[in-house]
């Protein structure tokens, strides 16, 4: 009897570490495909792009040239428009962010709580051509009839915000991408300030502190590295964004200093012009463009890593 008892539960271990190992292995053989894709889809950028590096060098990257009827093309220009529109979206929508999850989780009545998460989640259901759409019948009227003159008026000295009143340029498209990136850092931001325990707070409310001080040391303080990480995540998609930016930022390749003239993005010149392009020469070039913004991509989240990592490192 003791003797099938151990046959049995050899053949029961035996039996788990065959599902554990088919298990693990699988799970790494999805990794590798993951990073198997990574690799291909830089490769075929990589070679696709090359007659444009060969014809062009350096200035392919750092020159502020985009002219396809006399076949010179260059990236900086649609860099700027990118990175420039980029952060203009997270300065406008990480106050309204975190503000929003701060309410949410420390102030919010209880009954108006999933309400108002259903609204700033449906945000992100919106297609961003439905964006794209509001921007030039809505936005971009209101920014050329009000904000722009408001601003040049108020802050004639700095240059930033001259020009004619377009109502499409980086500003409006900076703008757009706020709206469309606020749902996705306030929910991760919310989820973060719900795991935080509530030990943290009653302690600092034992220790005599205000409303306003126990979110600060309580809330704010712990939950700072998933607010950089929702940021990243939210500045990742505007720099990723093509509908709505095309739609409003001017399609302008040119390096302003004015936040009101029109430019463009690496991604909006892709889909504006891919379709049309007629030469060899156009096409790697585009390719090279999404190339770089592959590489902006990944630069922007390592640099994400090494700032949450810090964050962490000074909150423990």
């Amino acid at each position: 009897m003791t003797t099938l008892v151990r046959r049995f539960l050899a053949g029961q271990k035996r039996e788990v570490r065959t599902g554990d190992l088919l298990f693990f292995n699988g799970l790494r053989v999805l990794g590798l495909i993951v990073i198997a894709l990574f690799v291909l889809i830089f490769m075929f950028l990589l070679t696709s792009s090359r007659p444009a590096f060969e014809a062009f060098g350096r200035d392919f990257v750092f020159g502020r040239e985009w002219n396809p009827s006399e076949e010179v093309f260059s990236v900086l220009a649609f860099a700027f428009g990118t990175v420039v529109s980029s952060l203009l979206a997270l300065l406008f929508a990480l106050p309204i962010s975190v503000g929003s999850a701060v309410f949410l989780t420390e102030l919010c009545p209880s009954f108006l709580r999933r309400p108002l998460r259903f609204l700033i989640e449906m945000l992100a259901a919106i297609p961003s051509v439905v964006y794209g759409l509001w921007g030039i019948f809505v936005l971009a009227p209101f920014v050329r009839a009000t904000v722009q003159p408001g601003l040049a008026t108020a802050f004639p000295y700095f240059g930033l915000f001259e020009g004619p009143p377009y109502g499409v340029g980086l500003f409006t498209a900076g703008l757009i991408l706020a709206i469309m990136i606020i749902p996705t850092i306030t929910s991760i931001s919310t989820e973060v300030f719900d795991s935080i325990p509530n030990l943290y707070r009653e302690g600092a409310k034992a220790l005599g502190a205000t409303e306003w001080e126990t979110i600060k040391t309580a809330v704010l303080g712990p939950g700072m590295s998933g607010v950089v990480a929702a940021s990243i995540l939210g500045l990742g998609r505007a720099v990723g964004e093509t509908m709505a930016v095309t739609m409003v930022i001017g399609n302008r390749a040119d390096i302003s200093p004015s936040l009101f003239s029109p430019s463009a993005t690496m991604a909006s010149v892709i889909a504006n012009e891919y379709a049309e392009a007629n030469s060899d020469l156009h096409i790697a070039s585009l390719l090279g463009v999404g190339l770089c913004l592959l590489i902006l991509s990944v630069a922007i989240n390592s640099i994400s890593r090494v700032i949450i990592w810090r964050v962490r490192k000074k909150s423990i």
